[in-house]
């Protein structure tokens, strides 16, 4: 695999209607949402909080995901890389909204089913199950009775930084391994799957590792009145601001990056255009004093009237002797 099949681009226009990608959004979602609330739920449940199997397990989900939809919708599955998307013109406005309905739909089935099949009793009530799943800080975080036999908690401010560091992984994976027209490369179901598995592993510890707000929204909707120690709705906003700055601060990167080199290409045009008028004035001036092939002709010409001249002159002479 070379280069030239990582920039080679395809068609702008999509095979697939918009419905389809919607679809196509929509379905890869709800199996991602679904599939992470299973592992965090009774992966937990069963295993105790395993953070090697949580990451692993998310970036494989994701990675297979991304695999069958890539070629129906780019499988963007996360608000934040849509945006970005958009910012950079590798998705167009109007699909980009229609993403996020969608991807929002599918989180939100997900997190209905989850709660439809999840099986409770008196000793293991629903909210118990939930408290592995919700993303949250502080007393909303999964981690906090750990927390607390330690003395420990976790502030908004250091859940809004590593949340938004994590989004960034994410979001500036999902760029740079997309074509100008938003469809992925050969590379990108890999590259998704690491970066997923790499902000899980950072995120987790303080905030259950949401990264994609679509994670704790699904969940949230069903569970804020499940007698949680804290409404996950009420720190929502967290996932929701941390993702869309982090999506917006790669555009940001992105266009500028790509600003300075149109000025850098231009700027070398400007130079091999003024090198160039110099190579012509060089010639011109050397042109100008090489003798041309008129100015040749003349002076032959001029030289051998002056000769035949010369030779009349020494006729006559020679006949004035002659009389003598």
């Amino acid at each position: 695999m070379t280069a030239v099949d990582n920039e080679t681009l395809a068609p702008t226009r999509r095979q697939h209607s918009i419905w389809s990608r919607m679809c196509a959004e929509f379905a890869g979602s709800l199996l991602i949402c679904f599939s992470i609330y299973i592992m965090c739920s009774f992966g937990s449940a069963f295993y105790n909080v395993n953070l090697a199997y949580i990451a692993l397990g998310t970036g494989v989900v994701y990675a297979a995901m991304t695999a069958i939809f890539a070629k129906v919708s780019g499988a963007q599955f996360n608000p934040a890389i849509t945006v970005a998307a958009m910012l950079t013109s590798k998705t167009r406005v109007l699909d980009g909204v229609l993403y996020i309905i969608a991807q929002l739909l599918g989180a939100i089935a997900a997190g209905a089913l989850f709660l439809f099949l999840l099986p409770s009793s008196e000793s293991v009530p629903v909210s118990q199950w939930l408290t592995l799943v919700v993303n949250g800080y502080d007393e909303g975080s999964s981690l906090y009775a750990t927390l607390t036999q330690m003395g420990l908690t976790y502030s908004v401010a250091m859940a809004i930084v590593i949340e938004l560091i994590a989004s960034i992984i994410v979001v500036a994976a999902a760029m740079q391994s997309m074509k100008r027209d938003g469809a992925p490369t050969r590379q990108h179901t890999l590259i998704m799957g690491l970066a997923y598995a790499a902000a899980t592993a950072m995120a987790y510890p303080v905030t259950g590792a949401a990264v994609n707000p679509l994670r704790p929204t699904g969940i949230a909707v069903f569970a804020s009145n499940k007698n949680l120690t804290v409404n996950p709705l009420s720190q929502l906003w967290v996932f929701w601001v941390s993702s869309i700055l982090a999506a917006a601060l790669v555009a940001l990167v992105m266009i500028v990056a790509q600003l300075l080199s149109n000025r850098s290409a231009g700027t070398d045009g400007a130079d091999d255009v003024a090198e160039a008028a110099m190579l012509d004035e060089d010639q011109a001036a050397n042109d100008a004093d090489i003798p041309s092939v008129e100015d040749e002709v003349a002076t032959t010409a001029l030289t051998g009237t002056q000769a035949d001249a010369d030779y009349s002159v020494i006729e006559q002479e020679d006949a004035q002797v002659e009389r003598q």
